[in-house]
């Protein structure tokens, strides 16, 4: 169909690491659920473009479904500034008031040198203007996920954050001339 854009998004795999740390672009993947690596590949479109962040995880899992994705920056995860690389139950007991008036508004709350989810959410909006018409695989961020959900159902970045996105899960959006359709969110594969 002239002028739609098909999308599917698929978060990365597990980050391997700590649990609880919020990971920088270099954290790598843990490709180990074949099973749903190989299901999630067989769900894509054949023939459509590949897109992903340029973070280690993405570009890993894209890799891993059969895909050399163009990587492109407005995709990435939402910049936690300072934050980046600690653990959350440490910066809840060192961040002092920062870090506590962080989460009474985590949609437009910045982090120290970091950016808002409403900041992504701008920045998802700017990378699917660049994707054109087709089908196209993005392997992004659960947050770039939030945010693409956001532009779709136009809802307030706060409203967004209420969506749950797991490793590996599909999520289907559709830019359509008459405005956008969501066909799943959070899908698991296997």
């Amino acid at each position: 169909m002239e002028g739609e854009t098909f999308l599917w998004l698929i978060r990365h795999a597990p980050v391997r690491g700590t649990a609880g740390t919020i990971h920088d672009a270099d954290a790598a993947a843990d490709l180990g659920d074949h099973a749903s690596l190989v299901a999630l590949r067989q769900r894509l479109p054949p023939d459509g473009a590949s897109y992903a962040s340029p973070s280690r995880r993405t570009v890993e899992t894209a890799r891993a479904l059969g895909l050399e994705p163009e990587l492109m920056s407005e995709f990435r995860e939402q910049d936690f500034g300072d934050w980046t690389g600690h653990r959350h139950d440490e910066l809840a007991a060192t961040g002092g008031d920062a870090y506590a008036q962080f989460w009474r508004d985590p949609a437009s709350g910045r982090p120290p040198n970091g950016e808002s989810f409403a900041d992504q959410v701008a920045r998802v909006r700017q990378g699917l203007s660049r994707i054109g018409d087709g089908s196209a695989t993005l392997v992004v961020h659960s947050g770039t996920i939030r945010a693409a959900l956001s532009i779709a159902l136009d809802l307030a970045p706060q409203a967004a954050l209420r969506f749950v996105v797991d490793p590996l899960s599909l999520t289907r959006i559709d830019r359509l001339a008459a405005g956008w359709r969501v066909v799943t969110v959070n899908q698991r594969a296997a």
